[in-house]
């Protein structure tokens, strides 16, 4: 029996979040603390906790409630321990440590340190660390899939982000360290890596003095992974050296996460987004001119303050031209040590909600109609679970990226991790349906291509 007190984690937020997760994980089952599935059985709950809005900070705080209602020693991690240490400390006394985002790699000093009896509080007022590819990590993803971290933080002071408050201004790791964590996560059977940073089209600028992302992907290309997917490429980032890059580089999918945030060139600028003006249509319509099989995601925040409806027709008009593969809408929330907390003109939170539900409802056909463009193609799928009752399976194509898109439903046989063709034969909105591909459908398949 261990002598070392069984340790369990509560994740909460963003991919960031999990590799953090993972590294604590890894961090702790190296230095031999047994780690518990259940909190009922563990001494310590680790708590990584998420504070990008809102909504994210009420979820994380009834988790801390309801584990200190179980009487647990909670550790508390992540964007919420470092925007509200103090408070947290005072207001939850179950809490025997809180950790910043850039402290999470002294996990072990600070079980031991709580252990002795001492209250921690290990944060660094400007996050600055990042973990490389030595650092122990303990994947939490279905094997199929991982995140690989290619930077931390942002130098962007968008009006309504705490990111750089939370986590500091960007690092990036070298090309030759991501790389090497790359052919690890390679050699453990990883078919996907999803490439992320706050803002991965800056991959570089803080190391190199200019973005190296086409260097990057080019590199990564050598690895024996059959996709790579990038998260958070801002449209002005997507250059024509990215694009090349795409386009010669088999593994990389041509997947854009482009998060726009908004299309009227008033509301960009009141947002102090890095761009700013009519950029946008130009700028997609280039990326659709080049790489015309790209799959396009995007998100908008509708109810920024000062948003007109005359500025949110603008918007709808905007998703109705561009017709992306996939939307995200979110409704404006104001967080207080942003700009836009305090900007006049605040929109109601009945219009906002009324403003996002048009929007998802001029999107929902679009996606509908990318989705059914789909029926009849034999594409290949990542399988990722299996439902043991009726034997159907879960994965996902290339034009699905994990967690915020949709998934493709399948009948047939296939192990769980690999990667199979299959033919789609019904689709909705969300989510694709098919079976595991016959011989007679890829000789179909291969006459219609």
């Amino acid at each position: 029996m261990s002598s070392k007190p069984a340790i369990s984690f509560s994740h909460l937020g963003c991919e960031k979040n999990r590799i953090d997760t993972e590294h604590m994980l890894g961090l702790l089952l190296e230095a031999g603390y047994p780690v518990e599935a259940s909190e009922d059985f563990a001494d310590y709950v680790i708590v990584n906790t998420c504070s990008f809005i809102q909504a994210a900070r009420e979820e994380s705080v009834r988790t801390l409630v309801e584990l200190a209602e179980e009487n647990k020693k909670i550790i508390i991690t992540g964007c919420m321990a470092q925007h509200f240490q103090e408070e947290l400390l005072a207001e939850i006394p179950e809490a025997v440590a809180v950790v910043g985002t850039g402290d999470y790699n002294k996990i072990v000093d600070v079980v031991k340190r709580a252990e002795a009896g001492e209250r921690v509080k290990e944060i660094s007022a400007e996050p600055t660390y990042i973990a490389d590819e030595s650092t122990p990590r303990y994947r939490t993803t279905n094997e199929g899939v991982a995140y690989l971290r290619i930077a931390e933080g942002c130098d962007y002071r968008c009006a309504f982000c705490i990111i750089p408050h939370l986590r500091g201004n960007q690092r990036s790791r070298t090309i030759e360290s991501i790389v090497a964590e790359a052919e690890q996560l390679a050699a453990q059977g990883v078919k996907e890596l999803v490439l992320i940073s706050q803002i991965t089209t800056n991959y570089g600028v803080d190391l190199y003095g200019k973005p190296k992302l086409a260097e990057l992907l080019r590199e990564l290309s050598k690895v024996e992974v059959p996709w790579i997917r990038m998260h958070y490429t801002y449209p002005t980032g997507v250059t024509a050296e990215v694009i090349d890059a795409i386009r010669e580089t088999p593994n990389v999918i041509p997947y854009l996460d482009l998060p726009l945030q908004h299309s009227h060139p008033d509301i960009l600028k009141s947002m102090n987004r890095p761009w700013q003006g009519r950029v946008n249509d130009a700028i997609l319509d280039r990326i659709k001119a080049e790489l015309p099989e790209a799959v396009m995601r995007t998100t908008f925040i509708v109810g920024f303050p000062g948003e007109t409806e005359e500025h949110f027709q603008h918007l709808v008009e905007f998703v109705q031209r561009h017709e992306f593969d996939h939307v995200g809408v979110f409704t404006f929330s104001p967080e207080e040590e942003t700009p836009a907390f305090s900007m006049e003109n605040q929109v109601p939170q009945e219009v906002m909600d009324e403003r996002r539900d048009i929007l998802m409802s001029v999107q929902q056909p679009i996606s509908l109609k990318r989705n059914q463009a789909q029926i009849g193609k034999v594409v290949d799928v990542l399988i990722e679970e299996a439902n043991p009752r009726t034997g159907q399976l879960v994965g996902r194509s290339a034009r699905f990226a994990p967690d915020v898109d949709g998934v493709i439903y399948l009948e047939g046989s296939a192990q769980l991790g690999s990667m199979v063709p299959v033919m789609v034969t019904d689709a909705d909105a969300y989510d694709l349906f098919g079976r595991v591909a016959t011989a007679a459908d890829l000789k179909q398949h291969v006459l219609a291509v």
